[in-house]
């Protein structure tokens, strides 16, 4: 298994959040790890920032729902290598949405902001266990 290193966010007696690098576009960026999200999903801005020629934001009808709104315009993106720790999946794909209102709270606590949030897709898939006492999220190599 491969153990992630987590941070355990304050949100100022709001609750917490726990973040984790991922490396996306050769880029480390932070994410918000959110069992329950039940896709990973990216913020639509950052990732405009990066595309290549040969990757393409496709347009779906899906409705996002839990993130305050039903008529968000989403996207699909096949990210051609997203990292998670000792983790590499080969285009893999993740929802992208317009994720500015969590990154406007983040910067409100001075916080960094976000490329987005590992959902349970990727902790399903991997069998993600969460270490709240050791701060680790550990994942499995290989899909179950």
């Amino acid at each position: 298994m491969i153990a992630v290193p987590l941070t355990l966010l304050n949100l100022q007696d709001d609750g917490f959040h726990l973040l984790l690098e991922v490396i996306v576009f050769n880029t480390p960026f932070k994410a918000v790890l959110d069992t329950g999200a039940s896709k990973t999903v990216f913020d639509k801005a950052t990732v405009e920032n990066y595309l290549h020629r040969d990757m393409v934001l496709q347009h779906t009808d899906m409705v996002s729902t839990g993130l305050g709104t039903t008529s968000m315009q989403s996207f699909i993106l096949n990210v051609p290598d997203l990292q998670i720790g000792g983790l590499h999946l080969k285009h893999y794909e993740v929802a992208v949405l317009d994720l500015s209102t969590i990154n406007y709270a983040y910067q409100q606590l001075d916080i960094e902001p976000v490329i987005g949030v590992i959902g349970g897709d990727i902790l399903s898939a991997y069998g993600g266990i969460i270490d709240y006492r050791k701060h680790t999220l550990k994942l499995r190599q290989r899909r179950r």
